[in-house]
């Protein structure tokens, strides 16, 4: 049975912010060089961790999430970074970085979030469903 707390205390995405680092370069690079210095640079920040090819893949996954965003451009096999979306996301993620470290990315307090939450759960109202009735076998004579 999977078990859910709501939200995940997950750190700050270095993998995402190294890709935005290296492709703020104005060079281009096809994935298996990005990716090498990628990995030298986690590994020289000590955030090079689960193995090189799980590295390898959520490199390539962040990758084609900046694609899909349009902070990278994507000709051929190549990727290059565009600069003004790229110091957007650098900006943000400095920002976020910035709050995690402050201890500010806990949720809001209970009593602020009862407004907001009361308000979507009342707006939200179905038709009733009846419930199903339960029938149990009857006991086999043994």
């Amino acid at each position: 049975m999977k078990s859910s707390y709501g939200f995940s205390r997950r750190g700050p995405d270095r993998v995402a912010e190294e890709l935005a680092a290296v492709l703020s370069r104005k060079a281009s690079f096809e994935f298996k060089a990005l990716f090498l210095i990628v990995h030298e640079n986690l590994k020289l920040r000590n955030a090079a961790s689960g193995g090189e090819e799980m590295l390898r893949l959520r490199a390539y996954e962040k990758l084609q999430n900046l694609v899909q965003a349009g902070i990278v451009k994507k000709t051929g096999k190549e990727y290059k970074g565009v600069a003004p979306a790229l110091a957007t996301f650098i900006e943000t993620v400095t920002e976020l970085n910035a709050n995690f470290a402050a201890g500010l990315h806990n949720r809001l307090p209970m009593a602020e979030n009862v407004s907001s939450s009361q308000a979507s759960i009342t707006s939200v109202k179905g038709p009733k469903v009846p419930k199903a009735k339960v029938t149990r076998p009857k006991a086999l004579p043994v």
